[in-house]
């Protein structure tokens, strides 16, 4: 059965689509940009706007009743591939064990101009 998941603790959803859909178990969390729930505001540097991302995606996994150690994978976009490293050091801090498989890609463009997204599946 699907389940809507949603919380005011990350940002709305800037389209047609849910924050995450629960389905047997399984979290599909849409990719979330650093935009800080409370007020709207984008951080700037790629390290703050990682970390807002990964709060976002926190804040998601909670309302479902789940932590980082239940994500099994992720896609991180990037503005530019430059930044590969400054987003890994923050990624770091917040998946420190059985870290999850990822892909990481450069695209041309993201949401209000932003310079990373982050989605996320997590298991039960």
């Amino acid at each position: 059965m699907k389940k809507v998941i949603a919380t005011a603790d990350a940002p709305k959803a800037v389209g047609p689509y849910s924050q995450a859909i629960e389905v047997n178990g399984t979290l599909y969390v849409s990719g979330q940009i650093p935009v800080v729930p409370a007020d709207g505001s984008v951080p700037q540097t790629i390290e703050e706007q990682t970390r807002q991302s990964l709060k976002n995606v926190g804040a998601i996994l909670a309302e479902a009743g789940m932590t980082y150690d239940n994500v099994v994978k992720t896609t991180v976009l990037l503005d530019d591939i430059a930044n590969f490293k400054a987003m890994n050091e923050v990624y770091a801090e917040f998946f420190t064990q059985d870290k999850p498989a990822r892909a990481c890609y450069q695209v041309a463009a993201l949401p209000l101009g932003v310079k990373v997204e982050i989605e996320a599946i997590a298991v039960k």
